[in-house]
């Protein structure tokens, strides 16, 4: 269930994400919210840094462990413009994660439904609540833009 602010940090999220553009990476961002106030952020900087790890949701979970001093994030939201890959939903878990909003579905490697649902394994000992599609046209007009530049130029 959307609520109201959703939105609001799927935009900062988003934000993030046009932050990965300026050094060559996939427009991806997160942003992570505890008692309505944004304690970690992230965009993908797996080119720039190199680091096969660097996804924007890894990089958002560790600012947030680190403002709130705990490795468990129960009371937090992350709200991300791609649905996560398998390395970050496993991090997500990991973490205690109480709830995850994102904007697009990733058919390819999407680990919170869309391949797998790494999320809301019955075995596994903690369960995010999922939400999806918030923001979705903006976000998806994002990434058509940065994949049809990388077209244009050959890469």
């Amino acid at each position: 269930m959307y609520r109201s602010s959703d939105t609001e940090f799927m935009a900062e999220a988003l934000r993030e994400a046009l932050r990965a553009v300026e050094h060559g990476d996939v427009p991806i961002g997160a942003v992570v919210v505890a008692d309505g106030v944004i304690v970690g952020r992230g965009h993908n900087e797996k080119e720039s840094r190199p680091d096969a790890t660097a996804h924007a949701e890894i990089i958002a979970l560790q600012q947030a462990s680190r403002a709130l001093d705990t490795w468990r994030l129960l009371d937090c939201i992350l709200y991300c413009t791609m649905e996560p890959c398998l390395m970050c939903a496993g991090a997500m878990v990991q973490a205690r994660l109480g709830r995850l909003v994102y904007a697009v579905d990733d058919p390819k490697a999407g680990a919170a439904g869309s391949m797998l649902d790494v999320l809301r394994m019955p075995w596994l000992n903690h369960r995010v609540e999922v939400v999806r599609g918030v923001m979705a046209t903006e976000v998806e007009a994002e990434l058509r833009r940065f994949f049809a530049g990388l077209r244009a130029t050959g890469l």
